[in-house]
C-alpha cells in the first residue's frame, strides 16, 4: 500500500466509539454515549529477534489471542464507559485505570466489569494495567493505552492545547526473559532485573536485510500503530507511556516535538524538545510531532524517512548484542 493511501485510510478509522486502533486514531465529536468493551486476560509465547520464545500475558481481544500491549481504547469526556475483563488464566489478576476504575482481584476463570464516566478536566492519556503483583504483571505485557478526548474537539489533547490532525500511542517496554520465565513458573524473580529485549507497541525493529524487515507483524519500523506518516503542515499527537522498568529518553529526528504533559500534568510552558524523558514504571508524556520542513537539511527537503529511537544504547539491541533490533520506529514525510 502506498504511504499516502495508508494515511487516508488510517484517518478514516475510529469515530464515535470506544474502539481498537490499528494505526492513526481519528475522532469525531458527538453526543455523549454509552460505550462498552471486553478484554480477555490471556498468555503465551512471543518469538524475539534472536529467535528465543519468551512468555507474556496480555489484555487481548479474544480468548484465543495474545495482544501485547492491549488494544488502544478511545472515549470522550462525558461518556459512560463499561469495560468487562475476563480472566482465562489460572492465576489471579486485576484491571486498573488510575483515577477511573479498578476491578479488584479477578479469580481464575472469572470476570469483572467496571463502569466510569470521565468528567471535566479528565481529558488526556491513561495507562490501563494489571496492578496486582506489581510490577511483574505489567512488565509481562498486561497493559494498554486509553485516550479520553475532549467533548467538543477532535484536534486537541485538552481544551486550549496546541492542535493536531492525527494521533498515536507509543507504549515502550523492557523485557527480562529470566523474570518472565520465573513468573510463568509461579515464582517471584530473585535475580536483578536485566532487560534483553526492548519494544515499542510490543514489537522490536528489524534492520534492512534482516529476517522480518518490513513485516508490520514483527517489525516496529513497519508497524502502522507506531510509524508516523504525514506531509509538511501535518501535526501528530503522540501519547507516550513507559510500561517498563528502566528510565528512557525518547529521541526523534528531523524536528523537535512540542512537549505538552509530563506524568499526567499539563506543562505551563510548552518547550520544543528532540529528547523526552520517560520515567521508569509508568512514566507518561504527551507531545506533538510537527511535520515541518527539517530545518537542518541541505538542500531543503519536504519528503524522506527519519528514525525514532531511545537514547540509551542498550535499547537499540536484542539479546544484548543484536544492534538495531530494539525499540525503534520511523517517521515518514510523504
Amino acid at each position: 500500500m502506498r504511504r499516502r493511501s495508508f494515511l487516508k485510510l488510517g484517518t478514516a478509522g475510529i469515530a464515535g466509539t470506544l474502539a481498537a486502533g490499528s494505526g492513526l486514531i481519528s475522532w469525531i465529536p458527538r453526543a455523549r454515549a454509552s460505550v462498552a468493551h471486553t478484554l480477555y486476560i490471556t498468555d503465551g509465547y512471543i518469538t524475539q529477534p534472536d529467535g528465543k520464545d519468551v512468555y507474556f500475558r496480555g489484555f487481548s481481544s479474544s480468548a484465543t489471542a495474545l495482544d501485547v500491549p492491549g488494544e488502544q481504547l478511545v472515549c470522550q469526556q462525558g461518556d459512560t464507559v463499561t469495560i468487562t475483563v475476563i480472566n482465562t488464566l489460572n492465576t489471579t489478576h486485576r484491571f486498573t485505570i488510575d483515577g477511573f476504575a479498578d476491578t479488584g482481584d479477578i479469580a481464575p476463570g472469572q470476570q469483572a466489569t467496571v463502569q466510569f464516566t470521565p468528567g471535566a478536566g479528565t481529558e488526556g492519556s491513561y495507562l490501563y494495567y494489571d496492578s496486582s503483583n506489581a510490577p511483574y504483571n505489567r512488565l509481562l505485557g498486561l497493559h494498554g493505552g486509553l485516550a479520553v478526548m475532549p467533548a467538543n474537539a477532535s484536534n486537541e489533547l485538552y481544551p486550549g492545547s496546541p492542535t493536531f490532525v492525527q494521533q498515536y500511542f507509543w507504549l515502550f517496554n523492557d523485557i527480562d526473559p529470566v523474570w518472565h520465565g520465573a513468573l510463568h513458573d509461579g515464582t517471584t524473580p530473585t535475580t536483578p532485573f536485566k532487560p534483553r529485549y526492548f519494544t515499542v507497541n510490543g514489537l522490536s525493529s528489524r534492520p534492512p536485510n534482516a529476517p522480518g524487515n518490513g513485516d508490520p507483524g514483527v517489525d516496529a519500523m513497519a508497524d502502522p500503530r507506531t510509524v508516523l506518516v504525514g506531509s509538511v503542515g501535518d501535526r501528530a499527537l503522540v501519547r507516550l507511556f513507559n510500561c517498563g522498568h528502566c528510565t528512557h529518553g525518547m529521541h526523534v529526528h528531523a524536528n523537535h516535538m512540542e512537549w505538552l504533559t509530563y506524568n499526567g500534568k499539563r506543562r505551563q510552558d510548552i518547550w520544543k524538545k528532540d529528547i523526552l524523558r520517560l520515567d521508569r514504571d509508568m512514566g507518561q508524556v504527551d507531545a506533538i510531532y510537527p511535520f515541518e520542513q527539517p530545518p537542518d537539511a541541505y538542500p531543503p527537503v519536504n519528503t524522506g524517512t527519519y528514525p525514532m529511537h531511545l537514547h540509551d544504547e542498550m535499547t537499540q539491541t536484542a539479546g544484548g548484542g543484536l544492534y538495531l533490533f530494539g525499540a525503534m520506529g520511523e517517521i515518514h514525510f510523504v
